[in-house]
């Protein structure tokens, strides 16, 4: 299984002192809204919270996308009984990922006011 990186959540033009991108990442995320209340599917228990900053929505999208790549990863490597409840953990996380991603963009997509 591949270790996972502490700096993973860090940009790499951050990690290399590229400070124009920065700002202009900073200006697109101070430019989206924030997140609105979202079932992650229907029936479920999961709600992605109103509120949640663009900066914080996409860290999470990224904590749980790389958790999908590495059970996808375990996958590949493990072949065996436990392969259900891999599976399982990777279409879990993949939807999870989605559904805040769908909040953030809803959010944005509702007019001011």
């Amino acid at each position: 299984m591949k270790r996972s990186n502490s700096t993973s959540h860090i940009s790499r033009a951050r990690r290399l002192g590229d400070f124009k991108h920065d700002a202009a990442n900073h200006a697109v995320l101070k430019a989206l809204k924030e997140t609105v209340s979202t079932p992650i599917s229907a029936g479920s228990p999961f709600t992605v919270r109103a509120g949640i900053s663009a900066e914080e929505a996409l860290l999470h999208v990224s904590m749980l996308l790389k958790a999908a790549e590495e059970v996808s990863d375990e996958i590949t490597e493990q072949a065996s009984g436990i392969e259900r409840g891999l599976i399982w953990s990777l279409v879990h996380s993949v939807e999870m990922a989605r559904g805040v991603v769908d909040a953030l963009l809803d959010g944005n997509r509702r007019s001011p006011g």
